[in-house]
């Protein structure tokens, strides 16, 4: 078990007011904590992993390549595929918070409880 703090994480910030902190990472997977200005919008952009938004405090606006859009409120979720055109937006005047973890498709290990024996699978895209 690996624990990082938000105090101990690596923070950078993207553009102005855009903070952001990496919480946990590896060839697989990273977590990342972020602070979203009043106003803030990132460019459309695209990455080769998946990624999944988590709002934890306010509202946000997200919009895809195909101007597909939707409004985020607390403990909401939006996933956007490999390699989808996405920004997310903070249309509103306080401080949007949440997490994004970035991941690969990767096969996915579970333990039998009743044999004992380990099974290997896809882990579903949604």
């Amino acid at each position: 078990m690996k624990i990082i703090t938000k105090s101990r994480g690596e923070a950078y910030q993207p553009e102005p007011d855009w903070k952001r902190v990496s919480l946990a990472g590896s060839s697989n997977v990273s977590v990342e904590y972020f602070e979203k200005p009043a106003g803030h919008t990132s460019p459309l952009h695209t990455h080769p992993s998946e990624q999944v938004t988590i709002l934890l405090q306010w509202h946000m606006k997200v919009v895809n390549g195909a101007r597909e859009e939707a409004i985020l409120g607390m403990g909401d979720s939006a996933y956007f595929e490999a390699n989808e055109p996405h920004r997310i937006e903070n249309p509103t005047e306080i401080l949007a918070i949440g997490v994004d973890i970035f991941y690969a498709r990767q096969r996915l290990r579970l333990l039998d409880e009743e044999t004992g024996e380990m099974m290997t699978g896809v882990c579903p895209k949604n």
